[in-house]
């Protein structure tokens, strides 16, 4: 019985001790409110140490034992602005070349011996310096500083990679060429630093300039200890660091050369617009923007927050107003760019064409408006909340903080800049977010950039501010020149007779594919066909383009293969007009094109230029300007042949005396090698690419 009541007793306990809590949780009040805030505090980072190697390297290290990882970052003023004149992209290939063989180790040897250790390591440039970074587990810190020294020190700059890395380059230059972000970009740069460094952008022919000798100069006159800094984060002491340091750099010794001083960027005083024409284009790239200021200037934080309440993101007012309301665009953006001179304020959006000076005028409206009105509460706190809450994860790994820390160092801000970074961002106000952007974000001054098409563009762009025009090459071009004229004819159709040319097709100088190419005399005009096959029908291509009898193109049936996607082009030409649909490839599968294009007399289609350019009267330095119809964009450009030297080419038909004949305008830029007699085409190189097709008989 004892027992028993002991249960029953025991069960009654419990359920008294289950029941009191819930009927306590029922009765009280939830909170309203979220809890305050707690104060901010100063981020706690271990104390920076600092030391000088012999050679004089500056290091400083930010030890912590935490996690048995080590991260680093080795920067010298070696940057882009240091390129010697013409030859932009100098300081890019040197940092590209750095872990592609030095010391003892090939390029394959580096990258296993620094992925044997679970880590990585590479090289880049900015504006101002070339860095090489990496991050090891911490037991491997001896290797890393090993191939560290090498690399920096010791590179081999081997003419295999080198070769390879300059047709990698130009190969990249071809890509931008056709994106108008980077072409937005580049004359934004070149607009607003003129002659400065900064404003410069590598081009195929200043890439094509560098020699190997050339970055072996640079390397040993620019990379060089004195002014150098290496910052390491993580588990090492600094007596460790600086041991593996001094023997990973033993033998480097010395300064950089002193360089040159910097021409003044030119002074804007009122809005200007430069319009890059881009015929055909579907929508227009929008790129406003002026100088703004230095890294350590005392209204950064104020400014960074102008930018953020403007453009920062898809709650920022560009982005609100632009996309959302307006449905302009898919997203628009404002940037502070940071370097060691003078910085930059941007503001960028990719438009429908027809809206192109609507969105225009409402984003000048927006940057104005930013500066003249009082920034909201609301806007305020939540981008200031926002800086402030994820600053933290801008710093929470060894490499995310070297980097860091170098940024801070080579930009001459505060040594506590990091730890009370989100103590001033807490402490902006409004009003001086509003003077921040007066003073930052200068629409009255600024420099417009509008990659688009040009004929839909220019009168409606007059009306908003004077309207400078060059085409992608950087050609200053006139109103009148957006429309393509009617030409005479350059070339001789006299010359023409029946031929077939067959040609093999080299990527990277490996025999991949052929070209046949044959003319014939057909229906009172001429007939062209092409059929090339390249990797086996991975790409292929057949074209059947029939001319008339002064090479007028009369139709064009175009059918490809690339990686499995189909396309055909279907064109015909008469009464002055060009009309069809073009298929191009693309990443969702083939985009068609309707083509209704007007078409001016003298025009060829670009399929014909292998079949016109033996009928030129080519001589030294002849340059022939003619239309082309480009089927892939329905429309016709200028393009301009210029003969710039001769050249003694071998290919498998063997060896001819040529002319090297660059070609500028439409599709891509293209160098030609035309034997001298009889006129025969032999090579075709287009610049930037790893492939070519030479005569094979």
């Amino acid at each position: 019985m004892m027992h028993r009541n002991a249960i029953r007793v025991g069960a009654l306990g419990l359920a008294a001790l289950i029941s009191a809590p819930v009927l306590t949780a029922q009765t009280a009040p939830y909170p309203t409110q979220p809890p305050a805030p707690m104060p901010l505090k100063p981020a706690a980072l271990p104390p920076f140490q600092e030391a000088t190697l012999g050679n004089g390297v500056r290091v400083v290290l930010v030890e912590n034992h935490r996690n048995p990882t080590i991260a680093y970052r080795l920067a010298l003023p070696a940057g882009d602005a240091y390129d010697p004149k013409g030859k932009t992209g100098t300081a890019t290939m040197v940092a590209a070349l750095l872990t592609k063989g030095a010391g003892s180790r090939t390029a394959e040897q580096i990258s296993a011996a620094i992925e044997g250790t679970g880590g990585g390591m590479g090289a880049s440039t900015d504006e101002d310096y070339l860095s090489v970074s990496g991050f090891v587990l911490s037991n491997a810190a001896p290797i890393a500083f090993e191939l560290l020294g090498d690399v920096i020190a010791r590179p081999t700059f081997s003419e295999k990679e080198f070769e390879l890395a300059r047709t990698q380059t130009l190969s990249g230059l071809q890509l931008n060429a056709a994106d108008p972000g980077f072409l937005a970009g580049k004359f934004f740069r070149a607009g607003l630093y003129g002659a400065h460094p900064y404003g410069a952008t590598a081009t195929a022919s200043t890439v094509r300039a560098i020699t190997r000798a050339d970055l072996q100069a640079f390397h040993a006159t620019r990379v060089r200890p004195r002014g150098a800094l290496l910052v390491v984060a993580g588990d090492i002491t600094m007596r460790q660091l600086t041991t593996l340091a001094n023997r990973a750099f033993v033998g480097w010794t010395g300064a950089p050369a002193s360089a040159a001083a910097l021409p003044a960027p030119p002074v804007r005083r009122t809005t200007e617009i430069l319009l890059v024409n881009r015929p055909g284009s579907v929508q227009s790239n929008l790129l406003v923007g002026n100088l703004a200021i230095g890294p350590a200037d005392s209204a950064r934080f104020a400014a960074i927050l102008a930018t953020q309440v403007l453009g920062g993101g898809s709650d920022g007012r560009l982005f609100t107003i632009l996309r959302e309301q307006k449905s302009w665009t898919y997203g628009a953006y404002a940037n502070l760019t940071r370097v060691r001179g003078m910085g930059r304020f941007e503001a960028n959006a990719e438009v429908r064409t027809e809206v192109t000076d609507s969105a225009l005028v409402e984003l000048l409206a927006q940057l104005k408006r930013v500066g003249a009105e009082p920034i909201t509460a609301s806007e305020l706190e939540g981008k200031r909340g926002a800086m402030v809450g994820s600053f933290p994860l801008t710093i929470e790994t060894p490499q995310a903080l070297a980097e860091r820390v170098a940024s801070i160092t080579l930009y001459g801000l505060p040594a506590n800049y990091l730890q009370t970074y989100r103590t001033k961002m807490a402490a902006v106000n409004a009003a001086q977010v509003s003077a921040a952007a007066r003073r930052v974000i200068r629409p009255q001054q600024s420099l417009i950039v509008v990659v688009g098409d040009g004929v839909k563009l220019y009168d409606k762009l007059v009306k908003i501010a004077p309207v400078t025009i060059r085409n992608a090459d950087g050609d200053v071009m006139q109103p009148s020149d957006l429309t393509p004229k009617v030409m005479a004819t350059a070339f001789d159709v006299s010359q023409l007779k029946a031929s077939r040319d067959s040609f093999v097709v080299m990527v990277q100088g490996n025999a991949l594919g052929a070209s046949v190419v044959s003319v014939e005399a057909k229906n009172g005009g001429w007939t062209m066909s092409e059929n090339t096959n390249v990797m086996n029908g991975m790409i292929a291509q057949r074209t059947t383009l029939e001319s008339d009898a002064v090479l007028s193109p009369v139709s064009l049936q175009q059918g490809a293969s690339m990686q499995g996607q189909q396309t055909k082009t279907d064109v015909a030409f008469a009464g002055g007009k060009a009309k069809g649909s073009a298929q191009t490839p693309s990443q969702t599968g083939p985009q068609t094109k309707a083509i209704d294009t007007d078409l001016p007399s003298g025009t060829i289609a670009s399929d014909a230029l292998q079949m016109v350019l033996p009928l030129f009267r080519w001589a030294n330095n002849a340059t022939f300007t003619v239309n082309v119809f480009n089927a892939g964009k329905g429309t016709v450009e200028p393009i301009t042949l210029t003969v710039v030297g001769s050249e003694s080419v071998t290919v498998p038909a063997g060896t001819f005396d040529s002319w090297k004949i660059e070609q500028k305008g439409g599709e891509a830029a293209v160098v030609f090698y035309l034997a001298k007699a009889p006129k025969r085409l032999v090579k075709i190189s287009p610049v930037g690419q790893p492939i070519e097709l030479q005569l094979a008989k």
